[in-house]
Formats: structure tokens, C-alpha cells, sequence
């Protein structure tokens, strides 16, 4: 449990909470031991509780799996009073630590974060959580960029199916983690202006813009990846019915050309190979053979199939 002063105004930081940790936060603030065993739980669902004398917040933010492949989600519980401001989190949130670290060394920098109130302090952390998220989908728009071009590559068009479901699964679950913080910081707007002055309001209104672009951002993308994904299935099936059309129009040049080595190949007697014997059947059956292939694929071409 680390803390940080300025003036009359408090940060405690509280990275991967203990029975402890919980046990002197009641002691010391009182607060609910529903809210408490909430940051000892790392499920919950984004919410914001009122209660007379604070305001509990519970935020989720994207952390990308670099081993799966796939955004989780981090909680951040927040618990903000008059004079003070209560951070508790798993240590996934290296923006929460880089903050606290400049605040702690240099007062110019906690006066500039900390402003006149906690909410001003409230305000500036969660701004750069959600700043943070415009770098992921800067990285997701470069892969669209990538998987468009290697679908459309004119030498070598490559399947991208899998590059294709693993952005949509990310995408999907951005917009999971996305959808419920929209409520929650709005309602920061409304709430009581005790813990949040209402020369704030226009700031978290920021925030909620932000958020909104970043839904938009996401929104767009989707739109992309299921386009992509629709052309890619497109691409893939013209490949296959060039492919089978080919096979087609081989098996069918084929058909005859066995029926003629079936024909003369049959250990009988054929009626008309006495009046052919002083020619070399070898030479006829290939003429005949190479007369049918250039007739059939003349045709074929006449016809456009190849």
C-alpha cells in the first residue's frame, strides 16, 4: 500500500490487494465490505456506487496476451472521497504506476495531476487509461492495412482466414470491454458534486468522448474485418471453382481418350482391324487420339470455358 500527499489531498495505491489491505481500508474509511470484496475479486462487472461519504468505481481497461494472441480485461477498482483517492488494481496497468512514480518524485508534476481536488486527480488517470486504447486500435487498423493487401495480392493472393478471425475476435472483445465504461463515465457527469466539482463536468465530458471515438474507431473496424472476411470467402471460392473448372474440362478431354485405349485395348476381335491390317494401329489410335484433343479443346475455347 503506497500513498502520495498534496496538501490536504491523499492517492493511496493499492497494487494486488490482500485480506490485509482490505482489513485497514475498512478500518480506516469504512467503507462497505461488499465494495471491498469486490477488489479482492477480479470479475466485475464496470459500475459506479454512491454512498454518503464516497464514491466506489469499478473501471476495466484492454490488456493484450502476447503468448494467446487476445485482449483480457484489467480491473480497476477507485474509491474517491472528499480528500482522497483510492487506486486498487493487479499491476497490469503500467500507466497507473508511471503516473504514481512522477507524482511521488517531483511536486510540480503531483501539484499539475492532483489540481484543487481528487476528482481533477480522478479525471487525469482515467483520461490516459482510455488514451491508451488509441494505440491498440492504431495496431489493429495496420493489420487490416496488411490482411487487404495479402488478400488482394495480384501473384500470390493468400488465405487469410485465420489473421482474419483472430483481429475479429480482438475487435469483439474490445468492443465487450468498451461498451459498459460508456455508462459508467457518463454517469461521473451527474454524481455528487462533493467528490466531483462541477467545473469537472465539461472534463469527464472529455472522457466520454474520447470513448465515443474510440467506439466509433471500433465500430469502423468491425465493418472492415466482416467486408474482409466476406471477399476473403469470395476469393477463395473463385480459386476453388477455377480449380474444379479445370479438373472439368481435363476429365472431359480424358473421357474419350479412354474409351478409345478401353476400345482397342479388349482381348476380342474388333470387326474393322482385318481391313486396317497393313496399317500401324499404334500411329492410328494416336492420330485419332491427338485429332480428338485439338477438336475438344478448340471447342472449349470457342465456347469460353477455358
Amino acid at each position: 500500500m503506497l500513498s502520495v500527499k498534496n496538501n490536504s489531498h491523499q492517492w493511496i495505491n493499492i497494487v494486488k490487494p490482500t485480506l490485509k489491505d482490505v482489513a485497514v481500508l475498512k478500518k480506516k474509511f469504512k467503507f462497505h465490505k461488499l465494495d471491498l470484496e469486490d477488489c479482492l475479486q477480479g470479475s466485475q462487472r464496470p459500475k459506479i456506487d454512491e454512498y454518503e461519504s464516497y464514491l466506489f468505481i469499478i473501471l476495466q481497461f484492454p490488456l493484450y496476451n502476447k503468448r494467446h494472441r487476445r485482449f483480457e480485461t484489467e480491473q480497476l477498482n477507485i474509491f474517491i472521497g472528499q480528500n482522497y483517492l483510492i487506486t486498487i488494481h493487479d499491476d497490469n496497468l503500467p500507466i497507473i504506476k508511471k503516473i504514481f512514480e512522477k507524482c511521488k518524485r517531483a511536486p510540480k508534476t503531483r501539484e499539475q495531476f492532483f489540481g484543487h481536488s481528487t476528482g481533477y486527480l480522478l479525471y487525469e488517470l482515467i483520461k490516459a487509461l482510455f488514451e491508451a486504447t488509441f494505440p491498440i486500435t492504431d495496431k489493429i487498423e495496420k493489420s487490416l492495412k496488411r490482411i487487404e493487401s495479402d488478400i488482394f495480392e495480384a501473384t500470390h493472393p493468400k488465405d487469410q482466414l485465420f489473421n482474419i478471425m483472430l483481429i475479429k475476435k480482438n475487435i469483439i472483445s474490445l468492443r465487450k470491454i468498451m461498451l459498459p465504461q460508456r455508462s459508467v463515465v457518463a454517469a461521473l457527469e451527474h454524481k455528487q458534486k462533493r467528490f466531483l466539482p462541477e467545473h469537472l463536468v465539461i472534463y469527464f465530458d472529455d472522457i466520454v468522448d474520447k470513448i465515443e471515438k474510440i467506439w466509433g474507431i471500433l465500430e469502423t473496424q468491425k465493418e472492415v474485418i466482416e467486408s474482409l472476411e466476406d471477399t476473403n470467402e469470395s476469393l477463395l471460392s473463385h480459386n476453388i471453382n477455377s480449380t474444379m473448372k479445370t479438373l472439368t474440362v481435363f476429365s472431359a478431354i480424358m473421357l474419350p481418350l479412354t474409351f478409345l485405349t478401353g476400345l482397342f485395348g479388349m482381348n476380342v476381335k474388333l470387326p474393322f482391324v482385318q481391313a486396317m491390317e497393313k496399317i500401324d494401329h499404334f500411329y492410328m489410335i494416336s492420330i485419332i487420339m491427338l485429332t480428338l484433343i485439338v477438336v475438344m479443346f478448340s471447342v472449349f475455347k470457342w465456347k469460353k470455358w477455358l
